[in-house]
This record gives structure tokens, sequence and C-alpha cells, in this order.
């Protein structure tokens, strides 16, 4: 498993310095609690079961007194908004969100900044200047498939782009990645695009309703989640199976590997680490705990190579997704290289 830094940062090549933490104020009174806005597929299972073992954790430890997790029912900006005022009302010292819009909870952001509360935004950031946010470089996330489809595919061909969620900050970047992508390579057009709501069994049926009206498909640009499913598709249309970009899910781990063994199969898959909501745990804690924390913090996303395949699937979970998960050193490593 590689991780990509894009020039950014290593995660954890200050740990090793930072072996011993400074002394932690007392934050042991403190209940940390984090809104999500969506749970509905394999890689908001994986962050949510992050946050509930390295908070637990933490509550064990007596580092902080709760560190409770909320996910609204739908994906919708009113319904966010409302569990994020609930939590004010709660007495909530920190509030870690993946938001449903950049923009649409910077109400409810506000009104608890103006209460005393610590806003950590994650995956899905907000703008609002005063929360804090931790994001990947998700545009060159996009950009970086079509960058290998460009080495591996030197007279282009035609793509299918498979998008997340709609409406989301993390689709709309992703995509936009891609398609500047594309614009640089010019042998490569996107024939179709169609949303797949990062999860295998959508991505399967959107697939499948637009490939009867497609040409021959070289490549699927993708999301995350959606890699397995656009291969059942394929499959089930009777049509060649193009290069499908993977999204670090087990099940495509495991095609990918199969169809490797048996024909020498080749691909990339990338996304983002779903454990990068124990890194947003972490950045309230320390602001809670009176430190200095950039108010924008960069992290690098997973790559999975050809060369790396066995190593990252061996060590991700059946129904998981490759991940890593940050300790208070390494959360700290993070800060100071910001």
């Amino acid at each position: 498993m590689k991780i990509n830094t894009i020039g950014k940062l290593c995660i954890l090549a200050a740990v090793g310095s930072m072996a011993t933490t400074s002394a932690i104020a007392d934050t042991s009174g403190k209940r940390i609690a984090l809104s999500n806005n969506y749970a509905g597929n394999s890689w908001r299972q994986a962050m949510l079961t992050s946050w509930d073992k390295v908070g637990s954790a933490a509550v064990a430890d007596g580092m902080v007194a709760a560190a409770d997790a909320f996910t609204t029912a739908e994906n919708q900006v009113t319904e966010q908004a409302a569990q994020i005022q609930n939590l004010i009302l709660q007495g909530y010292d920190a509030i870690v969100i993946n938001a449903a819009s950049p923009e649409g909870l910077n109400g409810a952001v506000k009104e608890a900044c103006d209460a005393g509360v610590v806003v950590v935004s994650f995956d899905g950031i907000v703008t609002e200047p005063c929360a804090y946010r931790i994001a990947v470089d998700f545009k060159q996330m996009g950009k970086v498939q079509v960058e290998y489809l460009a080495d591996r595919l030197s007279d282009g061909g035609n793509l299918l782009e498979i998008r997340g969620l709609a409406g989301v900050f993390v689709d709309d970047e992703i995509s936009a990645g891609i398609h500047a992508g594309v614009d640089e390579n010019k042998q490569f057009e996107i024939q179709g695009s169609v949303h797949g709501d990062w999860a295998q069994d959508v991505a399967q049926k959107a697939v499948a309703g637009i490939l009867p009206s497609l040409p021959e498909i070289k490549a699927v640009v993708t999301q995350g989640g959606d890699g397995y499913g656009a291969a059942q598709a394929f499959k089930a249309a009777g049509r060649p199976t193009p290069i499908i970009v993977m999204g670090n899910r087990h099940d495509e781990l495991t095609w990918w590997k199969e169809q490797k063994d048996a024909s020498g199969y080749e691909t990339m898959s990338v996304s983002i680490a779903p454990g990068v909501s124990t890194l947003a745990f972490w950045v309230a804690q320390q602001v809670l705990d009176g430190k200095s924390v950039p108010q924008d913090l960069t992290v690098p996303f997973l790559e999975i190579t050809q060369d790396t395949l066995e190593e990252s699937l061996a060590n991700t979970q059946a129904g998981g997704v490759a991940n890593v998960e940050y300790t208070l050193d390494d959360s700290i490593a993070v800060i100071t290289g910001n």
C-alpha cells in the first residue's frame, strides 16, 4: 500500500521523533461528538468503526468524557444542521463533522463556534472560517487516475465516469480532477457519466443502465466503492472488461487479484482512508487541549498499485476498506507537518 503525499506531507515521517507526546492538559471532562451525514456504503461504515475504536479507547483511557457518533437518516443539509444544533444544546465541547454540503451547514457551524464549541470538518468539509478542515486533495485524486491511464493507454480511448453522491463536495472535486486530467490528455474522451453513490449495488445498476448506449469503453474512472459493481455490469452485458480504477474496498481488491492471477489484469486503486475520522477526533482533542492547530490540514490519499495489491488485500478486512488509523502521536505529526 502506498500513501501518496502529493508533495504535501508524509503522515508518519515525524512520528519516530515524537514517540513521547507533550503533557496533556485536562480534557478528561470534555465531550466530542461526530455528526455524519451518510452511512450507506462500506467506506462510511469503516469510517464509523474507526471513530468508535479510537474514541472508545480515548474515553476508557480518561482522555475525554465522550466520543459519540450520530448519523442522519438522509443526506439532507437541513437534517444535519438540526442535528448540529441539537448537539450544541446537549453541551458537547467539540463537534466533528462529515458534512452534507460545504456551504449549507455554515449557519449551524457558526452557531456552534459562537457557543464556544470547537468544530472540525473532514472528508466533506465546511467553508465557515471558524471551523477546522481536514481534506484530501480530491481533485488530484481524480486527476491521478487519468494520468495512470495515459501511461497505460498511449492511444487513449473512451472513458466512462462513475461519480459519487450528487451534491456532495467530494463528488464535485474528484469529478473536476478527472475532467482536468482529460483536458490535459486529449486522447481520452468521457462518453458517459453516472452516479454510483460510492456503493457497489447502485454503481452496478447505473452502469448497466447506460452501457447499451455507449461505444467501446477502454477504461472506467471512479470515486471509490463502485469498481466491483462496474465490473459486474460489464460482465453481465457481455462486454470486454475495461481498465477499471478501484477504490480500495475489499471486494474490489479481491476481484482485482482474481483477475490478475487469471489473466494478468492490471489497474490501480485509490481512495481516502476512512480512518481520517480518527485524525479529526484527535485534532478536536488537541484544540480543546489548548494546542495551536492550523485551520486547514491536508492529508494524503491511499494508492494501491499492481505491486502492492496482495499486501494491501491481506491487511484489509472482509467487507471493509484499506485503511490508516491515527494515534495521538500520528496526529501531532500531521499537525506539525502542516
